[in-house]
């Protein structure tokens, strides 16, 4: 049973930096996505960074030059640094994992597995 589990959310003041850990159970698909999206409450999920297995990266404006995503095949594990961030950053991250070929899809309901989330909080 592929279920991802994340880590590394706190609180930091604005400027500071977090790193997220999202650690899936081994599998065999050559072929994958993998996104962090966020959310915050009254909010609809909001995708922020996307990988998939051909190495494709793509991230929404917002977090642009601020956030790099990764992902270590070895570890089966994805990762999101986040620098600069601002108390707008501030939310519930969730870890998302799909085996399809192609582009990442932006739209959560594209995705089959998901993590249990882990809060990120930004001070001002």
């Amino acid at each position: 049973q592929v279920q991802p589990v994340e880590s590394g959310g706190g609180s930091v003041q604005a400027g500071g930096s977090l790193r997220l850990s999202c650690a899936a159970a081994s599998y065999t698909y050559s072929s994958y996505c993998m996104a962090w999206f966020r959310q915050t409450p009254g909010q609809e999920r909001e995708g922020v960074a996307f990988v998939d297995s051909a190495g494709r990266i793509f991230y929404t404006d917002s977090v642009k030059g601020r956030f790099t995503i990764s992902h270590d095949n070895a570890k089966n594990t994805l990762y999101l640094q986040m620098n600069s961030l601002k108390p707008e950053d501030t939310a519930m991250y969730y870890c998302a994992l799909d085996f399809r070929y192609g582009l990442a899809p932006r739209t959560p309901s594209m995705y089959k597995y998901w993590g249990q989330g882990t809060q990120v909080t930004v001070s001002s």
